[in-house]
Order: C-alpha cells, then sequence, then structure tokens
C-alpha cells in the first residue's frame, strides 16, 4: 500500500502528520474527483462500486470524501482517497462480469495487511469475475409496480437507480386505480419528481401522454390504469413473465393476490406488507433462503419486522434472548387521520399531526415466524408520533448471560461492516444522532452504539429504521433475489 500512496501523494505526506490541511483537503478532493467518472463507467457495465455497503454512484465528490470520513470514525483506520483512487482506479480497467465491489471494505483490509501488493490482492479477488463471454440472459426481467404511494414511488425511484446498463431487469410498468385520464400522467410525474421527505428525483421524468407513459432517466414506465389484475394486457406493452410487485395492501392473502397469477403475462408477485394464511414472510439477510424458485407469491413483511429481525438474530445468536419486549417509536402513516375523524382502529382516528399515539403492532408474532426459537419470547407494542418519516425500536432483553456495552458495540460493528448482516445492519457512533439523520438510509436498521444500556444481563438497545426507505430497499433485494439478479458482492463474507 506505500508504494501506492507514494505514486498518488507527490508530497509523501502522511495522512496522520497532515500540516497543510487546505492543501491535503485539495489534493483528496481532486482525486474524488477523478473518482466520479471511474463509478460511472463501472455501473454502466453492471459492475456497483460501494463504500461500507454505500454506494458511490450520483456522489459529488464531496459526498465521496465524507464517505471516507465515515469509514475512518467507525473503524479507526486512515482510509483516504490516497489509498482508494488507484485500487479503484485498477479495477475500472478489468473486464468483470456483473458484481458490487466495496471499495472500503477491500482498501481497509490492505491497510490492516500492508505487506500486501494492492493490485495484486484485488487481482485475485476478482479472479473468478472476469468476463470471459456474455452469461447473462440478453431480455432482462420485466418488472411491474401494482401501486403509486409511497412504497410504490420509493420503488421506482430505486429501481431506476439500479438499472445499470440494463442487462438484468427494466421496470416496465406501473398500474394504478382510477379511468386514465392523460392529465394523472402529470399529477403522478410531479409526485415522483418532487418528495418533501426524500427529496428531489435524481434524474429527469417527461410525460409521453400519447403512450401514457413516463420516461423516467431514460427507461419508458407505462402507466396502466385497472382494478383487476387478472385482466390487464401486459403483452400489448411487451411485458412478458412479469413480476409484480403489489405495494397497495388491498389483497394480503393467497385468495387475493392469486389475481396477479390468473393473468398469462405475470410469473410471480411480491406484497410489500405483512402476509396473511400461508404465504410466507421473508425478512432479506435473515431467512429470505426460504425463498426458493418454485414460489409464486412471496411477502417483505413489515418496515418494523425488517429492522427488528437482524438485531434479534444478531443478540440472539451471540448472547441469547431469554425474553424481551419491543417497543417501536413509528413515524405516522396515510393509515392515520391528519385531524380526528372515524377510523376502525382504537385511538388512531385521533390527529396524526398533534398527539402520540399508543397502538398495537404485530412484530412479535411476526419475528417468530422470521426467527422460530424467538417464538413466545418476545412481547410488543408502538407508539405513532408527529414525524413523517424515521421509527426507533427500543429493544429491552433478557440475555442469558451478562453483557456489556462495548462487548455489544463491538459485536454490532463487526456485523455491520464485516458479516453476512453488512446489507441490513447499520452502524453509527455519532453522539448528536436524531431521526431526520437517517432520512433514506439504505439499511434495514441503525444500531445506535451511543444510546446503548447495559444491567449484566438486562440490556436495552435503540435502533432506528426509514420505514419508507429502508424498508423499499429491502424489497429490493428480495425482489433481485427472487428474479435471479442478485449481484456477487466482493469481498465475500
Amino acid at each position: 500500500m506505500v508504494n501506492l500512496v507514494k505514486r498518488f501523494n507527490p508530497d509523501k505526506r502522511r495522512r496522520p502528520k497532515v500540516d497543510d490541511y487546505f492543501g491535503d483537503w485539495k489534493w483528496r478532493e481532486g482525486l474524488a474527483e477523478t473518482m466520479v467518472p471511474l463509478v460511472g463507467k463501472l455501473y454502466r457495465n453492471e459492475v456497483n462500486v460501494l463504500m461500507y455497503g454505500r454506494p458511490l454512484l450520483n456522489c459529488s465528490a464531496v459526498e465521496i470524501m465524507k464517505l471516507h470520513r465515515f469509514v475512518r470514525e467507525v473503524e479507526g483506520n486512515e482510509l483516504s482517497e490516497i489509498e482508494t483512487f488507484p485500487v479503484l482506479e485498477h479495477i475500472s480497467k478489468m473486464k468483470l462480469l456483473p458484481c458490487e465491489i466495496d471499495l472500503g471494505e477491500i482498501v481497509s483490509y490492505l491497510l490492516e495487511n500492508e505487506k500486501l501488493d494492492p493490485l495484486k490482492y484485488v487481482e485475485n479477488l476478482l479472479s473468478e469475475n472476469i468476463r470471459t463471454k456474455r452469461s447473462y440472459p440478453l431480455r432482462p426481467k420485466d418488472i411491474v409496480l401494482f401501486g403509486f404511494g409511497r412504497i410504490g414511488r420509493i420503488l421506482t425511484r430505486l429501481l431506476i437507480a439500479d438499472t445499470g446498463g440494463g442487462a438484468k431487469w427494466r421496470l416496465r410498468a406501473i398500474v394504478v386505480r382510477g379511468s386514465g385520464n392523460p392529465d394523472d400522467l402529470i399529477k403522478r410525474a410531479s409526485l415522483l419528481r418532487h418528495d418533501s421527505v426524500h427529496g428531489e428525483f435524481a434524474g429527469t421524468i417527461r410525460v409521453n401522454k400519447e403512450n401514457h407513459s413516463l420516461i423516467v432517466n431514460g427507461n419508458e414506465v407505462f402507466v396502466i390504469p385497472s382494478n383487476d389484475p387478472s385482466k390487464i394486457d401486459y403483452k400489448k406493452f411487451g411485458i412478458k413473465k412479469a413480476t409484480i410487485v403489489d405495494n397497495t395492501g388491498i389483497w394480503r392473502d393467497e385468495e387475493g393476490l392469486k389475481q396477479h397469477l390468473k393473468n398469462p403475462s405475470v410469473e410471480k408477485v411480491i406484497l410489500t406488507a405483512p402476509a396473511k394464511g400461508k404465504i410466507k414472510n421473508i425478512v432479506y439477510g435473515i431467512n429470505d433462503e426460504k425463498a426458493k424458485p418454485e414460489e409464486k407469491i412471496l411477502a417483505a413483511a413489515s418496515c418494523t419486522t425488517n429492522a427488528i429481525a437482524p438485531v434479534l438474530k444478531l443478540v440472539d445468536d451471540n448472547f441469547k434472548i431469554v425474553n424481551g419486549h419491543i417497543e417501536t417509536v413509528h413515524a405516522y402513516t396515510n393509515d392515520q387521520n391528519l385531524i380526528d375523524n372515524y377510523h376502525s382502529s382504537d385511538r388512531r382516528g385521533r390527529s396524526a399531526a398533534l398527539n402520540l399515539v399508543i397502538t398495537d403492532t404485530g412484530a412479535a408474532k411476526a419475528v417468530s415466524e422470521v426467527l422460530p426459537d424467538l417464538k413466545g419470547k418476545l412481547t410488543a407494542n408502538a407508539i405513532r408520533v408527529p414525524t413523517p418519516n424515521v421509527s426507533l425500536a427500543i429493544l429491552n432483553l433478557t440475555l442469558k448471560r451478562g453483557v456489556g456495552v462495548e462487548e455489544l458495540n463491538d459485536c454490532f460493528r463487526k456485523a455491520a461492516f464485516r458479516s453476512k448482516l453488512r446489507e441490513t445492519i447499520d452502524y453509527t457512533n455519532s453522539l448528536d444522532a436524531v431521526s431526520s439523520d437517517f432520512y433514506s438510509n439504505e439499511f434495514a436498521v441503525v444500531y445506535d452504539s451511543q444510546a446503548t444500556i447495559s444491567n449484566f444481563n438486562s440490556v436495552t438497545i435503540y435502533c432506528w429504521y426509514d420505514n419508507e426507505y429502508g424498508y423499499t430497499k429491502q424489497v429490493v433485494r428480495l425482489l433481485k433475489k427472487v428474479i435471479g439478479a442478485n449481484l456477487t458482492r466482493y469481498p465475500k463474507q
């Protein structure tokens, strides 16, 4: 690693001893600017570059620098653009098959093992993924969203952003309720373009009234008005063997969701809500091995289940949970009323914007389905609060043995960055973390290391989760698995 540092740092400065802070910043800023087109080039060739799980695509130079800073804070190393740029440059020259490459993990490992030749290490790491021939289907998988509410619009953003070169899948259509008035397209385009919580859409959206479609970053997405999923003529739009992501919540049982499968153009269905009956609820990263190819209908469970299941699994695997209670402090949702009005559920009829609302949650029961070993050990309740997004799960757990805060934090830090749970668990050590810090966080859950409490074998764990964006990202991960579009991530865990 030292030779590469000298090559790309002509002043021979070692970062811990920098005196010229401005000069050091400008030098690293220049390297970060040079990284931007390399990341874009790799993306168009179906190679996604990450920095400890966070995508570098569409990041500005300063945002790339901030991600380097994040790694330095959580790992306690001196990772900088001076070390990562030459590695990225070398990767960009390799002919790779579609994959994900965590640049931060690779270079952090090299910093810990300075005797390794960085470029040879990278070549050996990726040797199995060298492109020798086209190894993925010429026709990408067709994706159709059934519904265009909060989750539907975030799904659209994520799927478009993750299209890459278009070889794996394409978002082909969005099914909406209504008569198909062309003027509705303008409103729907505006809702996709502007979001009060997650900000402006990263790209361009054009309305094609003649085709009744939206052109989103070059992807033509047909907007199909229909209330009957079995009667939609998908063939008219060239859609075949589609996977439907039903985000309406209208049907949650097999009988209702099977209506999609009556359509000859539909192959599989994913529900973005907890399912009823025999349909399997899947939390990606925890029990997604149950998402077998023969399964025609699967559910992505709830946002809360996706958030707490990884935490509970990690704690139970390492310390064994005897029993516990989970309290979720949940942002209000469309299910509640802005002002007091009738609601079928107790308390939820009261104004969401003015009250803390105690309500029930099926999280404990849902977790026992995903993690059978915890059946009967947990209780759960929820409080809806007047914030538009990001929720907090407070887990009060009794463990089989005593454990201190430092041991718990170390366990979660390693899991977040060096384990198979790295896609689902994020980690923060910020002393000033508040809910708005986690808007648009792509992980299922964020472990708050500064809030952890331990009293021998009784622990309290605080976990943030973006109940919209983080959950929807989990849906996308499950979708990729279902359609066979999951990318191998390097380094492997």
